[in-house]
């Protein structure tokens, strides 16, 4: 993976066999992204509050131009619930260079109603398989300590818990094989 395709996606379309379209982000999402992540509980582990459809858009059009930094690709997704044909949540990758390989950090955020469902595991799950096709050396997240639910999901997504620490978050971390 080279830096100087910073936003290039060779399949930018992410497919589970399941139930799940992993679709890249388009400022056009803001609107209905708003409302499923419009729940202030949906913040506790994540920060901040939920966005007006006119910020949301306004992030996604940062989001969608790509990293400033040449050495960092940004890849987002929007998840699409296909039986009920709407968004559901996000995934992303923010990709790397580091001393040991090429390192993707993993977000994923799913919206209230459709929580408990195995839907992050799902788009996670997907995400990692995509990603290890990619020249991905190793795959991370920072997870809050009292978030279960998300360390579940990165246990499901084969991330292991680390002893290292940031911003009172604890890193998970992949190796992949190659």
């Amino acid at each position: 993976m080279r830096a100087s395709r910073q936003h290039e996606q060779p399949d930018p379309r992410i497919t589970t066999a399941r139930r799940l379209d992993l679709l890249p982000l388009a400022v056009e999402h803001a609107a209905e992204m708003a409302a499923v992540l419009g729940d202030p509980g949906l913040h506790t582990f994540i920060g901040g509050a939920p966005a007006t459809p006119d910020a949301l858009r306004s992030r996604y059009e940062r989001l969608v131009a790509g990293s400033p930094d040449p050495g960092t690709v940004w890849w987002n997704w929007v998840i699409r619930l296909r039986e009920e044909d709407r968004l559901v949540g996000t995934v992303q990758a923010t990709v790397g260079s580091s001393a040991r390989g090429t390192v993707a950090e993993l977000a994923w955020v799913v919206g209230t109603p459709w929580q408990g469902r195995g839907i992050a595991t799902e788009a996670a799950g997907a995400l990692v398989s995509w990603l290890a096709r990619r020249q991905v050396s190793a795959v991370i997240a920072h997870i809050h300590p009292d978030h279960l639910a998300s360390a579940a999901v990165a246990t499901a997504a084969g991330l292991s818990a680390t002893d290292q620490w940031q911003d009172d978050e604890r890193l998970w971390r992949l190796e992949i094989q190659r």
